[in-house]
């Protein structure tokens, strides 16, 4: 079969969030993950794997830790989510996408084995969306025999469909509010699903954050018997920019990542803690020198992305919840300086904060376009309207992102200096990168 057709039917599977229509929302079980793998031979089983939870940044901690293991020479797989683009993206050997043949291969592989399942009553249902990606990524990485596989949990951790693997080293990253539908109210709840990644006898790797979520991992760990480590040691001092110093096995090496924005420092630091716990404790060769050039090789886009086109500055970022939306506020100052206007590109999906991440971005910019996505969990163009509103910034609501672009474009340009910046989706952010990248007419 096709990868057009195999991404056709992926796409017709039940995602693993949905909130409207009259289907009630879908239960997370790590048993129906496991019957899935287990009849597929458990390929998750045949290679050593980092899992990486937290509410921001364990995407970009888990490229950065990728392409470090990539640069010590070792056959690296990485799983993230979501896509901007195609979900090929999500799975990586040594930092190239799935080729399409490949992941049509095994997609129609996971999907016969879920079909004969649900005949045999050993399944209730067909796998989700990200249930059946998570499964052609442990086939894929198992089928390439790599050295070592870094794994983002989806959403939450305990119950994640990522979580059936049994990994070496446990990353946490910030924990905030997010999914608050489903993780809990408070950050002490969601901290305790995303501790659900720990193992007994293995290694959590974490920064100081928020008290209460310091102190559930830290009850967790002493529960589980999980060695813990904190990566305070790799950060610079405070208000230190890139590019900095640290010492790594006891040599000095100058770090500086590709990934704009303070608040990576704190992902950097968390991937060479999970790259040392691999090396002292597991073996694996990785030496302070590739533990530099990996850092510097990250590549991770949408993540205040610069795009040029036609004279105008674009600045991409996913930020998608108020932790996200305070870090890109920090970071657009040091990003575009004086240059004025700004212009913001914005949507987000209707389970956020839009007024509280309104409240964050808006102020900020002299003129906000507002653009509906192509998702059912998109946030009604009207809600944004009022969010804005509140805030006292000009907006106005565009057809549709193409027709968000080119009024942002139109606006700075006519300025003659100007940003704009396109934010607060996935979703969003993805169309509009290949808006930019592959415009119509070929015009760049």
């Amino acid at each position: 079969m096709s990868y057009r057709a195999a991404i056709d039917q992926l796409n017709a599977l039940v995602p693993e969030l949905y909130t409207s229509g009259d289907h009630p929302r879908r239960k997370f079980s790590l048993e129906e993950v496991r019957t899935l793998v287990s009849a597929l031979g458990d390929p998750q089983r045949r290679f050593p794997s980092v899992l990486i939870a937290g509410t921001n940044g364990k995407g970009s901690t888990a490229a950065t830790l990728a392409s470090i293991l990539t640069a010590s020479g070792l056959r690296t797989g990485l799983y993230t989510s979501p896509h901007l683009e195609r979900p090929n993206e999500r799975i990586r050997l040594d930092g190239a996408e799935i080729d399409d043949d490949a992941f049509g291969r095994l997609y129609f592989r996971v999907h016969d084995v879920a079909q004969e399942l649900v005949a045999a009553g050993r399944l209730p249902q067909m796998p989700s969306f990200f249930e059946v990606l998570t499964a052609l990524a442990f086939l894929y990485f198992a089928e390439a025999k790599v050295d070592v596989a870094v794994l983002e949990v989806g959403m939450g951790g305990r119950l994640d469909a990522t979580n059936v693997v049994d990994p070496l080293v446990s990353v946490v990253t910030d924990i905030s509010l997010d999914h608050t539908d489903w993780l809990g109210v408070t950050i002490a709840s969601i901290a305790r699903e995303k501790a659900g990644i720990l193992r007994a006898n293995a290694t959590m790797v974490t920064l100081p954050q928020h008290p209460d979520a310091n102190r559930v991992l830290g009850e967790v760990a002493v529960e589980l018997g999980t060695r813990a480590v904190s990566a305070a040691n790799y950060l610079p001092a405070s208000g230190v920019s890139w590019p900095y110093t640290l010492e790594v096995f006891g040599t000095e090496i100058s770090v500086h990542s590709p990934l704009a924005g303070e608040h990576q420092q704190r992902n950097v630091a968390l991937a060479i803690a999970a790259a040392v716990e691999l090396a002292t404790r597991h073996g694996f060769a990785v030496s302070a020198a590739a533990i530099a050039e990996g850092i510097g090789k990250t590549q991770w886009p949408g993540r205040l992305e610069r795009i040029e086109r036609n004279a105008v500055e674009w600045i991409l970022d996913v930020a998608h919840n108020p932790a996200g939306a305070w870090a890109l506020r920090a970071a657009l100052r040091g990003a575009v300086g004086d240059r004025q206007p700004w212009t913001l590109v914005f949507s987000c999906l209707r389970d956020k904060p839009v007024v509280e991440m309104a409240q964050i971005l808006f102020p900020l910019f002299d003129r906000v376009i507002l653009a509906p996505m192509h998702t059912a969990r998109a946030a009604p163009v009207n809600d944004l309207l009022a969010a804005a509103k509140a805030t006292g910034t000009q907006a106005m609501a565009a057809e549709s992102v193409p027709a968000a672009l080119e009024l942002a474009e139109k606006h700075v340009r006519a300025s003659g200096n100007g940003v704009v910046v396109v934010s607060g989706s996935v979703y969003l952010v993805g169309e509009a990168r290949s808006l930019l990248l592959n415009p119509p007419g070929g015009s760049r």
